[in-house]
């Protein structure tokens, strides 16, 4: 008994003895590294740093960056928890962040953690990370970015703009990867953006999986997944929300797609925000597509999805499109192919080599086009523009649809002219059937579109 106590009391001693120089030593090591990763760049000022006995933790108060062309980074507090050579956590609080100049910026969260990162002092100064940085999650909170841009030399406006975040999450982070990101409360508004103007947006939640190749060209770039919830858009050029949007982009579970739920354009707000000249061209829209509603109501559902055999890959893909009050658009299509050596189907369909390379072996591509008020409005608003009266304008189209099948063959002449039927009412929907012909490079079809009438069998139904 005795030989215990003296042994727990020697442990105590020695751990009393250990944990201040530990201590010390990582506090020294915390201002080493934080002085090494700015000395190159500026001046860094450090007001303490602090040593937690109990603790595995360092914690440097009050930094202060000053770069060599007025940029600014200010830190109330980073802590390190855990190993200092592979820490548990690096939590950092009270970030600002100025760069002045001609693009001025300014940055500010709450706080910034760092679950598992590969290093205790990270280049957060730095737009890219070395490759050898690597963080297992990352969260931040209160994040809101400033940006003041100046004019571009072709003559657009200078960009403003304010971008707030409620909470950032990501996990799996390097630099060219990211296992998920996560987005909520996000709300902002910009002046001078050349393709939208000037406005706000709201989105309440996103969520990305899978992003690869980020250090490479866009084109190349991956997706596994993405979700969208709750967008809201408010620009002199779009007035729009959606209520949902699903991306599955990862075929290698031998399936993926897109589901768009409820995107709705304001259309009469996008009229009375627009230039005068442009007015008229908008209001037109707005009568054949929305009926003079001043709203446009959209959804989408597209799957894609293949079934592989020894020497052929069966590409099947579905489409639904809805426009309220407008049209309807439906595709089913079943392709058999026989793909280059050394492809994949899932790299076919998510674009990552070229479809054209395939042979294909026959299959069917069945449409369905139906009549949402769309075609009923058109030989009104078509024969207004004209000066006719809507039985001229439909003659008319009869005529042109008789001349388009005497130049493109019969199969195209039905389609066209039961497009008519459809404005005449004499028919609310069309059934549109391909069938493919077989041993036919997909290059070769698609470099002569003008004789695909003579190699497709077609088949134009009305109902």
């Amino acid at each position: 008994m005795r030989s215990m106590s003296r042994q727990a009391l020697l442990a105590a001693l020695l751990l009393s003895i250990s944990l201040p120089a530990l201590a010390v030593e990582n506090a020294e090591r915390l201002e080493a590294d934080l002085r090494a990763l700015f000395a190159e760049e500026g001046t860094l000022t450090i007001g303490e740093i602090e040593e937690a006995l109990i603790r595995d933790r360092v914690t440097a108060h009050d930094l202060h960056f000053a770069g060599p062309d007025g940029q600014q980074l200010w830190l109330d507090r980073y802590v390190v928890s855990g190993d200092y050579d592979r820490p548990d956590e690096v939590r950092v609080e009270g970030i600002r962040l100025e760069a002045p100049g001609r693009e001025q910026s300014r940055l500010a969260a709450e706080t910034l953690r760092l679950d598992g990162p590969s290093r205790a002092v990270l280049p957060l100064h730095e737009e890219t990370w070395p490759a050898d940085v690597t963080v297992d999650g990352l969260t931040v909170e209160a994040l809101s970015v400033e940006f003041d841009a100046p004019a571009s030399g072709s003559g657009a406006a200078k960009a403003r703009g304010r971008i707030a975040v409620e909470r950032l999450e990501a996990a799996g982070v390097s630099r060219d990867a990211l296992e998920a990101l996560e987005v909520s409360g996000v709300k902002g508004k910009a002046a001078g953006d050349e393709e939208l103007g000037s406005g706000t947006f709201a989105l309440a939640f996103a969520r990305v999986e899978g992003l690869r190749g980020l250090q490479g060209p866009k084109e190349a770039r991956e997706l596994d997944r993405l979700e969208v919830r709750d967008l809201a858009l408010d620009f002199d050029r779009l007035v729009a929300s959606l209520a949902s949007l699903a991306v599955d982009g990862d075929m290698r579970d031998g399936e993926g797609g897109v589901r768009l739920e409820a995107l709705e354009l304001d259309l009469a707000r996008m009229i009375a925000l627009a230039p005068e000249a442009e007015r008229t061209r908008l209001r037109m829209l707005s009568n054949v597509l929305a009926d003079g509603s001043g709203r446009l109501h959209l959804d989408l559902d597209s799957t894609g999805r293949w079934e592989s055999g020894e020497d052929v890959t069966r590409l099947l893909g579905e489409l639904t499109l809805t426009a309220d009050e407008a049209f309807g658009w439906a595709v089913d299509a079943d392709l058999p192919v026989r793909l280059p050596k050394g492809t994949a189907p899932a790299d076919v369909l998510a674009r990552r080599a070229p479809l054209e390379e395939a042979t294909l072996l026959g299959g069917r591509i069945d449409a369905i086009l139906s009549d949402r008020g769309l075609f009923g409005r058109l030989p009104t608003i078509m024969a207004a523009q004209q000066g006719i009266s809507e039985a001229e304008f439909l003659a008319q189209a009869r005529t042109q649809a008789e001349g388009f099948g005497m130049m493109l063959g019969p199969e195209i002449e039905a389609l066209f002219t039961g497009l008519v039927a459809m404005m005449a009412g004499e028919a609310s929907e069309l059934d549109i059937a391909l069938r493919l012909p077989a041993e036919s490079e997909l290059e070769a079809l698609s470099a002569d579109p003008l004789a695909l009438p003579e190699r497709l069998e077609m088949r134009v139904e009305r109902r």
